[in-house]
């Protein structure tokens, strides 16, 4: 959970979780919360974060990630995919 604390390291997880082929269906939940907790431990996690995790936990639940993974795998057969990156700061963030 410690190496999650940073966003490069989230992403990166999270990326790899997307590419899986014939994931488990908690297996994107279970990630998710592990970034959330990790974050949360690095004190990275905003309110507006928190509730939007709610909300998108509340909706894995009832698809099972099956949408998400559809999506993802329709990427792949047209020859993308997904790329998840921590947002870069600049001068106007700060």
């Amino acid at each position: 959970m410690e190496r999650l604390q940073e966003p490069i390291d989230a992403a990166g997880f999270l990326e790899a979780i997307l590419q899986e082929d014939d994931p488990e269906p908690e297996l994107l939940k279970n990630a998710l919360r592990k970034v959330m907790a990790g974050l949360r431990s690095g004190n990275q996690v905003s309110s507006v974060a928190e509730q939007t995790y709610q909300r998108l936990n509340s909706l894995l639940e009832k698809s099972g990630c099956e949408d998400i993974y559809t999506f993802v795998q329709l990427l792949k057969v047209l020859g993308l995919q997904v790329s998840i990156n921590p947002i870069q700061e600049t001068e106007s963030d700060i």
